[in-house]
């Protein structure tokens, strides 16, 4: 049996996030799902639903000024390193005391394995998934068409409507949920950079991603328009302190014409894609039980 909770998570810095828990009846551990950018909780329900129908309790949530927790334009302010340093943190802290005797498991999605890759993600983690995730600078997606579509999203009409309307409407511009205008700035500011944000001193990225120890699994698609594989090693080669096993899935393989950046945690995977990460977070929950 399963039970759905909705929660109000505070934040340290000010505010909450709004917050649902997949709550199996005895859970062997207990996991937080990190979204991606402009990415709604609503969009990993299923797989949350299916994570907790095998025994992980699991954890969906929205950033500050993002779907249920807060208007954009009531969070203006906020930028991307808001959610990486305080959002997820909280996040992650509240499912640790929730289920205090329980591994604590993670899955990051794009920006989400941003939160991992940088050990906001909780202490004492025994393993994490980290889903499309990669090095996000323009100039590394090979599309040419798409890198054009994506410098006058990020730095032309997204700071600019941001100005103007103290948010940014990033659904109508074909990028997801609307967004703060500062993680707008922000995310169009780092990926300007040829490394992200690893080459913005005061993120500390390489010195913080140094510090993860938990065991990764690093999945991507082979169709993904701008988490290629290349980009995504030289995310999870900034993870020096532990291992990383990486997994790179086809759409032939996995029986459909298409996967892309968001693929891998839609329904339609849950018979090709799903039982291979539940069965890794599975083990690496039972080595933290012994």
């Amino acid at each position: 049996m399963r039970n759905n909770e909705t929660v109000r998570i505070p934040v340290a810095t000010g505010g909450a996030v709004t917050a649902t828990l997949f709550a199996p009846g005895e859970p062997v551990a207990v996991l937080v799902v990190h979204p991606a950018t402009a990415t709604p909780q609503g969009f990993y329900a299923s797989f949350a639903g299916y994570l907790a129908e095998h025994g992980i309790a699991t954890v969906t949530y929205d950033y500050r000024g993002t779907g249920r927790s807060g208007s954009p334009r009531d969070h203006r302010d906020l930028g991307m390193r808001d959610w990486i340093g305080a959002d997820a943190p909280a996040v992650a802290a509240w499912a640790a005391e929730r289920f205090p005797a329980l591994p604590r498991l993670a899955v990051g999605h794009s920006l989400g394995g941003h939160v991992i890759a940088l050990g906001a993600a909780g202490p004492e983690l025994s393993a994490a998934v980290i889903v499309a995730s990669h090095v996000a600078a323009v100039h590394t997606i090979p599309s040419f068409l798409e890198r054009v579509r994506v410098r006058v999203m990020l730095h032309v009409l997204g700071p600019a409507l941001g100005r103007l309307l103290g948010y940014v409407p990033a659904s109508k511009l074909g990028l997801g949920e609307d967004l703060p205008a500062t993680a707008m700035t922000e995310w169009g500011s780092w990926a300007r950079m040829r490394n992200y944000f690893f080459d913005d001193p005061s993120m500390r990225a390489a010195e913080r991603a140094a510090t993860v120890t938990a065991p990764i699994l690093a999945v991507g698609t082979s169709d993904d328009p701008w988490s290629t594989p290349s980009q995504m090693d030289a995310l999870t080669g900034h993870l020096t302190g532990t291992t990383v096993e990486r997994r790179t899935y086809a759409p032939a393989a996995a029986g459909v014409p298409m996967i892309g950046h968001h693929g891998l945690l839609r329904r339609s995977m849950r018979d090709a894609v799903w039982p291979e990460l539940v069965a890794w977070l599975h083990a690496h929950a039972a080595k933290a039980t012994r």
